[in-house]
This record gives structure tokens, C-alpha cells and sequence, in this order.
């Protein structure tokens, strides 16, 4: 073997760190390597078919490619190769010396103290290559690209302790061999049965053939035995195939170690043919939130394997949908820019938008459960949906969960048509609050009246939520309606019953308001007495047309300037507080008074004072 231009190279320091879990805690499935080898070899199978396309000449024929696993008891190696598009020397740097993953930092940050425990986490974040660093003590990968000459394969080896070695070698087939020296305890791995029962379990779907080496003890010849079905699971009866097979599915494809939510499977036939198996993860990713977190569908035209991440064909609220579509009506040269505008493709996307929220609706029908599991990890992706897709708005809205006033809980789990059920007679709005919270949202003093007139009011404290609202007009012929702004029927329903006693104490009040409007001046919008307040001397809100203060909140996290909210300051008469300021003839401490209820009501609808100092002073001199 010829070895030239070897050097020395550090791992990125986030494979150290992932090593040394890797090696040092006690990983509760090691045999998950395997299938985290296979899928891999497999990926490099469907690259080759791909390149095929444009450049038939790279192979002969498709049965020729294969995944081969051999035993050598004598050095306690166990041997995975592939013959599909293989490496170059800069590829196996970038692949095995870094890890592009956006999230993964994350991940490892997340990894501390019981967490480092529960190491299934490792397996969920699909680390793919490095999981060799489990049952191994030494890794040694040999690789030539489809498109290199037999004198510039490379060989990488590693201990997996911060340092790895590449070299140049001759390399007669394309491809990649993979090397593992296995640890003293993990010799189960050498057994032939033992690898037979982990590929049945985890790869018996992977649509290329997994052969193992069958060594005859007589002559000493070599056969390859075939031990996995080698057809594209998507593209069998769905009466063939079971839950365990469509739950293995899907950890190949999303190297997810938790078990999917559910999943649908339907072959298509009309104007456009396809088939689709998406899948509903049961944990989100760590890098969901990330703006170049890799999304989509794994893409194949007539059964050959085009890209990864096919983005083009699932709307971002939907973003967290893992699966395959196979379409026999896209040419087999499609690019990213061509399924951009192609009619196609949007047909296919709308198609499969519809199945995936029709999936979603049966759900929350039939397993209240299940989709509450759902809802608590990607309710908050899915609450993109109104203003991303209007088309499907009406079902959207109906999978929507909030919290509420009803429940007294935290938990999201009350629909618009369970609001509306439970709605008073007379009663034409449904009601929201939003706010920082859940516990901000709850004891805020616009509910007040709410409580007393046993109206349901939702609480919207996750931060999209402002933003949902904008888009979400009416539900089944009810006007969506924030409890803190100024409206003729919340105004109403204030002052139904208004007692006389009531009506005269505000008159005798008129001028408490005008000597309140002339010290906030320009400060507010207005100054008015209100019947919605029980406990609380003030409140303010935000005319109908004014940018709500949640609104601003989200405008200024992402760096845009907001224009100066002006509020109307609504006081309640009938508090001991106010009536007491009423009394006040000096001017100054009556200013006091004003600005402490002003100051009171911005607090609990802000959660923060321009000038927080001011008014403790002023409070206390008044305490």
C-alpha cells in the first residue's frame, strides 16, 4: 500500500466533547452503531445513483451496489463497505473532523449533570459516524470518490481522543471501508448471529441489499449472503409492513432514536402519481428554532434518490415533518431553483400540506393524548401556520390549543370549538389576553371583569402569539377580540346593571379626570373612569387600531424601532385609593397620586418603567 502526504489533525471541538460521552458514558443501545453505519453506507448508494443520472458511466448496474459487513475474529475487527460514491480527502475531513449541525452546540451544552445519564439524548441527535466510537477503541475509514483515480483513495484513523490521521493510499474499488477494532467487551459484535438479529431489527427496510461475509471452513471461500428484504420500504403494500419496520423507517432517515408519533403512507394516482410516508416526530430537534436548521423531505424521482432536506415540498410551520415523497411525474434532473417554480411541485406541496394537517385533525379527534404530546412540542412552530398558509386557515385554527381562564392552567390543551361552546348567551367575541406569561397573563387586571361576568378569556403568553392573532380574523363567525384594548361591547358589558349610586359618584368625579388629563398631558392618549376594574385603581389600554404592547415587544427583539405607544388611562372609581386621591387638594401630592396609578397600570401591562426609581420615590413618599 502506498501512504503519502500524512498528517495530523485536531477534531473540532465539539466532536472532543461528543467522543468523550461517546466513549465514557454507558450508552444504554450500543448496537445502534450499526444502523447508523448502514444508513450511512446506504446515503453513499443513493449519491452514486443520483451523479448517475447526468454521468451513467460512473457504474454499470444498480443491483452491483451493496452494503458488506465482515468478521475478523483474529484481530477483532468488524468491517463495513460500501461501493457507493465514496470520499475525497478534503470530504472525509469536513465529514468526519467537524460536525456542520447547526444545533449541536446546543445539544452538548444540554448534556450536564442527570442529563449526561439519560444518554439516549446521544442517540436522538443522530450523530451518525461517531456512535463507531462506542463498541470501538480504534476507528480506521478507507475511501475513494466515485470521481478519483485508484492512487488518490485516503485512509483516516482514529482513537477517538482528540486526533485523528489522513493519509493518501491506493484504493482499487470506489467507496468506503470502515474498520472497527472492537473493545474487549463488546466482542458480541463478532458474532454472526448477534449482526444478523441488529440488521434485521434496524435496516431490514433499507432499500439496498446488507450482506454479510460467509466463510467456507473447508475450501476457505468467500460468498456474501443476503439478509435484509433490499426493497424500499415505501414502495411496499402498506398490509406488508409493520409498525416495527415503519418505526425503523424513520430512525434511518431522521437518525431520531425516539420512536415517531404517528406516520401516514398513501400511494397517489390521477393527474399527478407519487407516494408519501411522512412521519410526526414524538420529540422536537434541539435546533427547531435555528434559521439554518436543515428541513424537508427526502426527495426521489422514479425510485432514485435526487436530495435530502427538500424543503420545496413542506410549508415552514410544518418544517418538523420528517419522510420521503417518490414522484413519477418530476424529471429525474430536477434542481432546487426548477422545483422553486415549478407547477408541479407547489401541486405536490399543497397535496401534501393537506394529508399532513388531515392527520393532524384526526388526531385531535381521536387520541386527546397523542396530540397534546404534539402540541406541547411543536405548537409553537404550528402557531406560524395562519399567517403562512390562509388557504388552510379554517383547519388550522380548529387545530389550534391555548390556555385559558376556564382551566386554570399552564397547559395549552383548550380548542376554539370547545371557547366556543362554553361561550355566554349575547356573547358575539372571543376573548384573549397576551402577555409575557402565563402568570403575567393570568393576574392581569383587564380580566378582572371577565371573572366577575364568568366570560372565558384566552392567555397567550408564547411569544408568536401577538403576532398569530394579526391573522386570525374570526373563528365560526366570532371576531377575535384583546380584552386590552377599547371596544363598545367590553364597554357595555362594563356598565350593564351600573348601579345609580355608581352613576353619581363619577359625576361628582368629573373633575378628579380633568385635573388627571391636565398633569399626563401628552403622556396618554386619554383619561377616563371605567366600571371594568374590581380590585385594581387603574388600567390602560390601547385603541383599536394602536399597536398592542406585545406587539412592540416583538417588533424591538428582532431589532426594529417601534413608534411610541400612547395609551388611554381607564380608573376605577369605585377604589378606596382613587377616592382617597380625590379628596387631595394639593396639586403636588395629588400629581403624586397620578403618576403612581399611571405608573401601577404600565407596570403590570409592560412589565417594565422608563423610570422605575421615580416612582418608587413617589411611592413611598406617599406610603
Amino acid at each position: 500500500m502506498n501512504v503519502n502526504k500524512q498528517e495530523t489533525l485536531s477534531f473540532q471541538s465539539e466532536i472532543k466533547q461528543l467522543l468523550k460521552l461517546m466513549i465514557h458514558s454507558l450508552y444504554s443501545n450500543k448496537e445502534i452503531f450499526l444502523r447508523e453505519l448502514i444508513s450511512n453506507a446506504s446515503d453513499a448508494a443513493d449519491k452514486l445513483r443520483f451523479r448517475a443520472i447526468s454521468k451513467p458511466e460512473l457504474y454499470e448496474n444498480d443491483s452491483d451496489l451493496h452494503v458488506r459487513i465482515s468478521i475478523d475474529k483474529d484481530n477483532c475487527t468488524l468491517i463495513i463497505s460500501d461501493n457507493g460514491i465514496g470520499m475525497t480527502r478534503d470530504e472525509i475531513i469536513d465529514n468526519l473532523g467537524t460536525i456542520a449541525k447547526s444545533g449541536t452546540k446546543t445539544f452538548l451544552k444540554s448534556l450536564e449533570n442527570d442529563l449526561v445519564k439519560n444518554n439516549k439524548m446521544i442517540g436522538q441527535f443522530g450523530v451518525g459516524f461517531y456512535s463507531s466510537f462506542i463498541v470501538a477503541d480504534n476507528v480506521t475509514v478507507r475511501s475513494r470518490s466515485v470521481d478519483a483515480s485508484i492512487d488518490q483513495g485516503v485512509v483516516w484513523k482514529s482513537s477517538g481522543e482528540g486526533e485523528y490521521t489522513v493519509a493518501n493510499i491506493e484504493k482499487c474499488d470506489r467507496g468506503t471501508e470502515i474498520i472497527l477494532h472492537l473493545r474487549e467487551s463488546e466482542k458480541d459484535f463478532l458474532e454472526d448471529w448477534k449482526l444478523r438479529s441488529v440488521i434485521n431489527k434496524y435496516s431490514d427496510h433499507i432499500s439496498l441489499p446488507v450482506e454479510i461475509m460467509i466463510k467456507n471452513e473447508k475450501d476457505h471461500q468467500i460468498t456474501w449472503e443476503k439478509i435484509n428484504q433490499a426493497k424500499a420500504l415505501w414502495t411496499r403494500n402498506k398490509t406488508e409492513i409493520s409498525n416495527e419496520e415503519y418505526i425503523e423507517f424513520y430512525k434511518h432517515i431522521s437518525h431520531d432514536y425516539s420512536s415517531p408519533l404517528t406516520w401516514t403512507h398513501n400511494h397517489v394516482e390521477g393527474k399527478q402519481e407519487y407516494t408519501i410516508l411522512l412521519y410526526i416526530p414524538s420529540k422536537a430537534p434541539f435546533d427547531l428554532w435555528n434559521r439554518d436548521q436543515q428541513h424537508g423531505l427526502k426527495l426521489y424521482v422514479q425510485r432514485v434518490f435526487i436530495m435530502d432536506d427538500a424543503k420545496e415540498f413542506i410549508p415552514n410551520y410544518l418544517r418538523f415533518i420528517r419522510g420521503i415523497l417518490d414522484s413519477n411525474d418530476l424529471p429525474l434532473n430536477i434542481s432546487r431553483e426548477i422545483l422553486q417554480d415549478n407547477v408541479l411541485s407547489r401541486n405536490l406541496k399543497n397535496a401534501i400540506t393537506k394529508r399532513i394537517l388531515q392527520v393532524l385533525e384526526k388526531m385531535s379527534k381521536n387520541d386527546l393524548e397523542k396530540y397534546q404530546n404534539f402540541w406541547q412540542q411543536f405548537g409553537v412552530v404550528f402557531k406560524e401556520g395562519p399567517a403562512e398558509d390562509i388557504n388552510n386557515n379554517k383547519i388550522i385554527s380548529k387545530l389550534l390549543r391555548f390556555a385559558s381562564t376556564y382551566t386554570n392552567s399552564s397547559l395549552q390543551n383548550v380548542s376554539l370549538d370547545d371557547y366556543v361552546s362554553r361561550m355566554i348567551e349575547g356573547q358575539k367575541n372571543i376573548f384573549y389576553i397576551t402577555a409575557d406569561s402565563y402568570v403575567s397573563a393570568k393576574s392581569s387586571p383587564h380580566l378582572e371583569l371577565f371573572y366577575k361576568k364568568g366570560i372565558e378569556v384566552l392567555l397567550l403568553s408564547d411569544r408568536i402569539d401577538e403576532w398569530m392573532m394579526n391573522y386570525l380574523q374570526d373563528f365560526e363567525g366570532k371576531r377575535f377580540q384583546s380584552i386590552s384594548k377599547t371596544d363598545e361591547f367590553l364597554d357595555k358589558l362594563a356598565n350593564d346593571n351600573l348601579k345609580t349610586e355608581q352613576k353619581i359618584l363619577e359625576k361628582e368625579l368629573d373633575s378628579f379626570i380633568e385635573r388627571a388629563k391636565k398633569i399626563l398631558g401628552d403622556r396618554v392618549k386619554n383619561v377616563k373612569f371605567t366600571n371594568r376594574l374590581t380590585d385594581t385603581p387603574s388600567v390602560v389600554t390601547t385603541d383599536v387600531n394602536e399597536m398592542t404592547t406585545q406587539m412592540a415587544k416583538l417588533f424591538m427583539s428582532v431589532g426594529q424601532t417601534v413608534p411610541e405607544i400612547k395609551y388611554n388611562l381607564e380608573i376605577n372609581p369605585d377604589h378606596p385609593l382613587v377616592q382617597k386621591a380625590s379628596k387631595v387638594i394639593d396639586e403636588n401630592i395629588f400629581s403624586d397620586w397620578i403618576d403612581i396609578f399611571f405608573g401601577q397600570a404600565l407596570l403590570a401591562e409592560r412589565g417594565t418603567l422608563d423610570d422605575p426609581n421615580l416612582f418608587i420615590r413617589k411611592l413611598n413618599k406617599l406610603l
